[in-house]
């Protein structure tokens, strides 16, 4: 069995990057973020009914890398942040994506801080100090909320991917 990690948290928080170092530390698979892949192609503003399709998307991918990895499967981003978002947005969150969201088991949870500076990218819309650190804290409750596992993941560059590992192999060391 493998286990499951999914890395969350506000834009520009260094998810991406951070799978992508952890698969290699631990030779395994990462599940990329399937909206950047969507919204690139889509040629037009993302609307209400794309999130259904980027969330299907994303959980496509989280099965097919599930196929491959060893161990560990590090999962940029997962349906919380579907969630997160389209209740933002929306004020509301399609029933697939609430169902799918309760069935989805993860074993952990790498919650990426605000510490990292601001990177502007044409997909990115929130800037601003107090949005990011209000996307943070509905993150952060969420994860109380829901009792799930998870750890704070801080630093620059080498720190914060050694935080991560540390926080891995803390936690499925118990």
């Amino acid at each position: 069995m493998i286990k499951k990690i999914a890395v969350i948290g506000p834009e520009s928080t260094g998810k991406s990057e951070l799978c992508q170092h952890l698969a290699r530390i631990y030779n395994t698979e990462w599940v990329p973020e399937y909206a950047r892949f969507y919204l690139d192609r889509l040629g037009r503003e993302y609307e209400e009914s794309d999130l259904l399709e980027i969330a299907k998307g994303q959980m496509a991918w989280e099965d097919d890398k599930a196929e491959y990895a060893s161990n560990y499967l590090f999962c940029d981003t997962n349906l919380i942040v579907m969630k997160v978002w389209s209740d933002h947005r929306y004020g509301r969150t399609h029933n697939w994506i609430r169902e799918e969201l309760e069935k989805r088991e993860y074993d952990f949870y790498l919650l990426g801080n605000i510490d990292l500076i601001w990177r502007p990218d044409p997909q990115r819309e929130h800037p601003k100090p107090e949005m990011r650190k209000h996307f943070f804290n509905v993150y952060e409750s969420y994860l109380k909320e829901h009792n799930l596992p998870y750890g704070l993941v801080s630093g620059i560059e080498d720190m914060r991917v050694k935080c991560a590992q540390d926080l891995i192999e803390d936690f499925f060391a118990n």
